[in-house]
């Protein structure tokens, strides 16, 4: 048999095996999902979409998306054009920062689990609704902030490494969670004020190789933002390691300042 119908044979018999694999997977899944099928993230009641929520819940999320101040996406005041009051009198060296919903009960309840409950399946909703508020551009990198290795070994992930791998999957964005690491174990900052946690993170993160974020946009990735202040100090060894830029994108941020003390 010529080499060109050799050739053309085996073309044929790879697509017909890409489109037996095609079905199979589309089976499999309309099979999960007649088995399973989808449940709102917040309650539990049976939706119809998947990372979707029941009617009673998404009346309680406050989205988000991509208003407010233009760099740190706080709500702006009336007399406030397209950047805040806080982020013109002292610029921070995050360039923009987005999240998908205000810190409340759900987002908080969804956040705890995927944390502490080791529901990993949670971290594709929230990159669900956080892949729409990444910025673009090139030579980008989704970067998560990162654990203490005493943590990372006694909880077995980062959320946000889960968080990123998904937006990563979703964008056909990089990402790598082994770029920035944490040097210096620090307490929770739980019930800290803002001016406490600043300085409780102060130099407690590293970059592990330079080479890999210079001359890069830089997304950071969390679960939860509150004062900003770890993200701040993740962006600030960031850019003296040479990155060219650097962003934030989490799930949820307080917006309200009596959530910061709980």
């Amino acid at each position: 048999m010529p080499a060109s119908r050799l050739l053309c044979a085996a073309a044929q018999a790879a697509t017909s095996e890409r489109m037996a694999v095609d079905w199979l997977r589309a089976s499999a899944r309309w099979l999960l999902d007649f088995a399973l099928p989808p449940r709102c993230a917040g309650c539990g009641t049976i939706t119809s979409d998947v990372h979707s929520f029941c009617p009673d819940c998404w009346k309680t999320v406050e989205f988000l998306g991509g208003s407010g101040c233009t760099v740190c996406g706080l709500p702006l005041q009336a007399t406030e054009q397209t950047i805040c009051g806080a982020c013109l009198a002292r610029p921070p060296r995050i360039a923009r920062t987005r999240a998908a919903v205000a810190y409340g009960d759900i987002a908080r309840g969804l956040a705890i689990r995927l944390k502490y409950g080791s529901k990993v399946a949670i971290a594709r909703t929230m990159a669900h609704y956080m892949a729409p508020l990444v910025g673009d551009g090139e030579e980008r990198l989704l970067v998560p902030v990162p654990l203490h290795r005493t943590r990372l070994w006694g909880r077995g992930f980062n959320q946000s490494a889960l968080i990123a791998r998904e937006l990563s999957r979703r964008l056909n964005i990089s990402t790598d969670p082994m770029a920035l690491r944490r040097v210096r174990r620090t307490p929770s900052l739980k019930g800290m004020s803002a001016l406490q946690r600043r300085k409780t993170v102060a130099g407690a993160f590293g970059v592990r190789d330079k080479s890999a974020i210079a001359g890069k946009t830089v997304i950071l990735v969390d679960d939860v933002l509150t004062t900003g202040s770890t993200a701040e100090a993740c962006a600030g060894t960031l850019k003296r390691a040479g990155a060219a830029r650097v962003e934030l994108v989490s799930w949820a941020r307080v917006v309200k300042p009596s959530q910061l003390m709980r």
